[in-house]
């Protein structure tokens, strides 16, 4: 891929300007709170009629190339491969990858908020309060869950009976498997009949990236209207009785990045976690703000090839996968909810059932979508297994915020460093083949930097 996800341009690099974004729009939120009130109507207005459909704008750019792109990705990288005997061998130790590194997060977030117990110490009044505010959005989840099917019911759907109907419900899972099925196909067929379909999917490709670095240039107004939504309605008084549950949540994913992701690097990688983490900033900072593993995949990409470089084809297999099936956060996020939540209603769960509840958070962070909040209705799904009121979901709804862009961040961590090892492993890339790129500033908006540049 050699277009990039923001063309080249001097000045501010643009994650500056996402986090100055994001910066901007949380001090006003606070500002507007704390001296006018989450309900006055000029705040009202302003997140109604300006911040609210600015920061949607910027997402739904983003979600309209999602589906080409990941389609185009996958078949390419399948294609790509060329020998279907190889494709069945990255794909297997791409899923073992993804599912033991899950695994390993769930099981750190359940041994966290076991130990810790932060759901102990909520004052009932706050938890009425937090309830009569989310009353509305914990019945839609609710509404939501009970339509999810999980265990083989997950499976058999991933073979979708319409990839257009897929597409349309933004079913991920569904349009990778007719991706895979279309890539495989192309090796099956004659090579010059091949060249010609594997060229108009690497123009689909360069076209949806185009569009990328359209919406990208709307990044740093869209985050700072979503973040202002948030801090405007809420404030300081909502981070206070949860911040127990938020310094479990976020301590766990920071011990799950600086302590296992950061080992894998080191020994299974080869690479220096520090250098590392420094190649794929742009891509830290994109998961960060959007709160969405799908907006970020296009970012991803470019990271992976020009600032890692690793081959576009195991890039474009692995990184459409992981962004639907890697989600490290989510599982640790969701066993630590259930957990968190068994403890604010008095439940107790035995060691037994906390075994299941890691199998089942595991489970559904693999099937959840790549959107923001789009683990949530499956969350409810495991809350009911144990009892736990589906109604609680309202009580850390108000923070999801916050906790879904640092679990994004992990998620996409997590992919990155998939793709690094399943290079390395299949022996298509070392860590001394990383691109020069000592001095420079790379963002998002210098991706395509040309040599003489660097």
């Amino acid at each position: 891929m050699s277009a990039a996800v923001a063309g080249k341009r001097k000045g501010t690099p643009l994650h500056t300007k996402i986090l100055l974004g994001l910066i901007i729009g949380a001090v006003l939120g606070i500002l507007a709170n704390t001296q006018l009130g989450g309900e006055h109507a000029v705040v009202l207005f302003v997140e109604k009629y300006i911040a609210n459909p600015v920061g949607q704008i910027f997402l739904n750019l983003l979600f309209m190339i999602v589906i080409p792109l990941v389609f185009a990705s996958i078949a390419l990288g399948v294609a790509g491969l060329g020998d279907l005997r190889l494709v069945g061998r990255v794909g297997a130790k791409t899923l073992g990858y993804f599912l033991v590194t899950t695994a390993l997060s769930a099981t750190l977030g359940l041994i966290a908020v076991r130990f810790f117990a932060p759901g102990g110490s909520l004052a009932p009044e706050v938890r009425t309060e937090l309830m009569q505010a989310y009353g509305g959005d914990a019945a839609s989840k609710m509404q939501a869950a009970a339509t999810s099917t999980f265990g083989i019911q997950t499976l058999i759907n991933i073979v979708t009976r319409n990839p257009v109907k897929s597409a349309v419900d933004l079913d991920l899972l569904g349009i990778i498997f007719f991706g895979l099925m279309f890539g495989a196909a192309i090796t099956m067929i004659p090579k010059e009949k091949a060249d010609v379909m594997t060229s108009w999917l690497d123009s689909l490709n360069e076209i949806v990236i185009k569009i990328v670095e359209i919406a990208m240039k709307l990044a740093p107004y869209g985050v700072a209207g979503l973040i202002f939504g948030v801090t405007s309605r809420f404030g300081y008084a909502l981070l206070k009785p949860l911040g127990g549950y938020i310094l479990v949540v976020v301590g766990a994913l920071l011990v799950h990045v600086l302590v296992t992701i950061s080992l894998i690097v080191r020994f299974a990688v080869g690479l220096s976690p520090r250098v590392f983490f420094n190649r794929i900033r742009a891509s830290i900072v994109t998961a960060f703000s959007t709160s969405s593993s799908s907006a970020t995949l296009p970012t991803n990409l470019a990271v992976a090839e020009q600032n890692l470089g690793v081959p576009p084809h195991i890039a474009g297999f692995v990184l459409p996968l992981g962004a639907t099936m890697c989600m490290n956060g989510t599982s640790l996020f969701e066993g630590v909810t259930v957990l968190f939540l068994s403890q604010v209603f008095g439940l107790h769960l035995s060691l037994g059932q906390m075994i299941v509840v890691m199998v089942m958070v595991v489970i559904t962070a693999v099937g959840a979508a790549g959107v923001p909040g789009g683990s949530l209705p499956l969350l409810i799904g495991v809350m009911a297994m144990f009892g736990i009121p589906p109604e609680g979901i309202a009580i850390i709804l108000g923070v999801d915020r916050i906790l879904d862009m640092s679990r994004t961040t992990v998620n996409v961590i997590g992919d990155m460093s998939a793709t690094a090892w399943i290079a390395r492993t299949e022996g298509v890339w070392t860590a001394d083949q990383i691109p020069d790129l000592e001095g420079l500033d790379i963002s998002t908006a210098q991706l395509d930097e040309t040599p003489e540049a660097t």
